[in-house]
């Protein structure tokens, strides 16, 4: 392995880390036990490479490389450590979200273009590899999922952070430098459209968003209009 090839493994990792915590921390959120914490640790992290490895006919990384089951079991460990007071850490949730979104935009698209797969189909698949993890978090979690009706941009960075990728690839100047500003960029990009509650039309409320009255739950969506 040289230099290039470790410096994305730490990237991929790091992603798969900070996803994991956004996980385990929404778990611990809904007051779930360490068990809990570590499935959705494991779902958040290593889900969306999954999804894109298996439909690239690859053998998805967390299975080729055991390494990537590591970071999952340390968030859960550290999140659980930590104690009951990380239970309403919203921010900490969107935050570590948008970091693992922001770099799996990135490497997801790089591992499909190493792949062989088209601008296009490596859009996808950044974009699947950004959101799938969250996805699943969320479906199972009972959260709203922030990508159907989150109340803000949530796939558009990811979108964003691939098409960057594709851009400084065709540019021939695609490397670990490039990788890193790009991913920060989109980072920037999620957390400032959650901020500011940036949205797209939606046509169903005659493009324009209106806050409907409805019955508040015990556990509000972490993705709602931030305090």
């Amino acid at each position: 392995m040289d230099i290039q090839e470790a410096v994305f493994l730490a990237l991929d990792l790091a992603g798969t880390f900070v996803f994991a915590v956004s996980g385990v921390l929404l778990a611990a959120r809904r007051g779930f036990d360490i068990t809990g914490g570590l499935v959705l640790g494991l779902m958040t992290g290593i889900g969306g490479g999954m999804i894109r490895d298996v439909l690239l006919d690859r053998v998805p990384n967390a299975l080729g490389q055991p390494i990537y089951l590591a970071p999952p079991l340390i968030a859960t460990l550290l999140i659980y450590l930590i104690g009951k007071h990380v239970s309403r850490a919203r921010i900490l949730i969107v935050t570590f979200d948008a970091i693992g979104l922001a770099i799996f935009s990135v490497t997801g698209t790089t591992i499909a273009l190493s792949a062989g797969a088209n601008y296009p189909a490596a859009l996808l698949m950044g974009a699947l590899t950004a959101c799938g993890g969250g996805l699943m978090r969320d479906a199972v979690a009972s959260e709203n999922p922030a990508i159907f009706t989150g109340t803000d941009l949530y796939l558009i960075p990811a979108l964003f952070g691939a098409g960057g990728a594709l851009v400084a690839d065709s540019l021939g100047i695609l490397n670990n430098g490039v990788s890193l500003i790009i991913a920060t960029l989109a980072f920037a990009f999620r957390m400032v459209a959650w901020k500011l509650q940036w949205r797209v039309p939606q046509p169903m409320r005659q493009w324009s968003y209106r806050e409907t009255p409805k019955k508040m739950k015990k556990l509000p969506s972490v993705f709602r209009k931030p305090d």
